[in-house]
């Protein structure tokens, strides 16, 4: 019988999809990273060569300058991966991950993670088996799980919107100024907080473990649909993270003060400028980001591999190398 429990959460498991059998055949393959890494440029010569030996056509971008020697690779714009490819691998670190899936997501193409940077919580094959991984991709044996993303637009008077995606998080932070900034939250069209620090941090599951987890956020499980709101460097003690469902419609309104500067990012990456005459939405977004794991992946592991957990002979033995 089946536990009430488990019933009620059927959902949580529908976003995380076992294959046995290649559902999806995997003829184009993308590789993105940075090949003047010289880690990088190895693993992703390897990996073009393996793929053209499993009779797959390797596409890198067009300004990639490598030798890839007797491998046939084509060559594409980025911009047009999404249309060009059936399935993204990157290479590198969790930047490079947030890059290439800015690449996929638009034509909703599959994203594998090698891991040749440091912590790697998206990026979870190690490069001595990356050939092997990806024979069991190919072949149809991994673990497929959908992100959520958020949408970021930022309303300025009298200027065209900004709007832009993260798979990891929204930030607002100070901007060329030693002065904190008081700004406002508000959640569905509550007013939450007005706050005084460096920013905020607003998270998806999947970024609970990147900035947000630095400014003392909690960890959230990836399958959890929910947002997490973590200050940053806030000048109250009581300013603390809070956590709300992943449909929140969230608001952050500048206070105007001398000298107050912001500036707003996704994933990174700028988006503008946040003006006290300026609004910034946050919500999900339409769009998902599908990654593909190894059959073996546990996230558990990951946390206690990435996070240093365990390391006073207190882990399970020969739990963890």
């Amino acid at each position: 019988m089946r536990p009430h429990w488990l019933a009620s959460n059927r959902s949580c498991y529908n976003r995380r999809r076992m294959s046995n059998t290649p559902s999806q055949t995997f003829e184009r393959v993308a590789l993105v990273g940075k090949h003047q890494d010289s880690r990088v440029r190895e693993s992703m010569l390897g990996l073009a060569a393996h793929l053209h030996e499993r009779s797959r056509t390797p596409v890198v971008d067009v300004g990639v300058d490598l030798d890839f020697g007797s491998t046939v690779v084509e060559r594409h714009a980025e911009a047009d991966f999404a249309t060009q490819v059936d399935l993204v691998i990157a290479v590198g670190g969790d930047g490079t991950m947030l890059y290439a899936a800015r690449l996929a997501t638009p034509g909703a193409v599959p994203l594998l993670g090698v891991n040749r940077g440091r912590l790697g919580f998206l990026a979870d094959v190690s490069p001595r088996e990356m050939f092997e991984r990806l024979d069991d991709v190919l072949e149809g044996r991994y673990v497929r799980e959908s992100r959520a993303l958020l949408r970021a637009r930022l309303v300025q008077p009298e200027r065209e919107d900004l709007t832009a995606l993260a798979l990891n998080d929204v930030v607002v932070q100070k901007w060329e100024t030693g002065r904190m900034l008081d700004f406002e939250t508000w959640i569905d069209g509550q007013y939450v907080n007005t706050h005084g620090g460096d920013g905020i941090v607003v998270a998806t599951a999947t970024g609970s473990t990147a900035y947000a987890l630095s400014c003392g956020g909690p960890i959230i499980h990836p399958e959890l649909d929910a947002l997490v709101l973590v200050p940053i460097c806030p000048h109250t003690l009581s300013d603390r993270p809070i956590v709300v469902r992943s449909t929140s419609a969230v608001e952050i309104r500048l206070v105007e003060r001398p000298d107050t500067k912001a500036q707003v990012t996704c994933d990174g990456t700028m988006l503008g400028d946040l003006e006290p005459s300026a609004r910034l939405f946050i919500g999900p977004a339409e769009a998902r980001v599908t990654l593909l794991h190894p059959r073996a992946h546990d996230y558990y592991r990951i946390l206690r591999s990435k996070l240093h957990w365990g390391r006073g002979g207190l882990n399970r033995s020969g739990s963890d190398d």
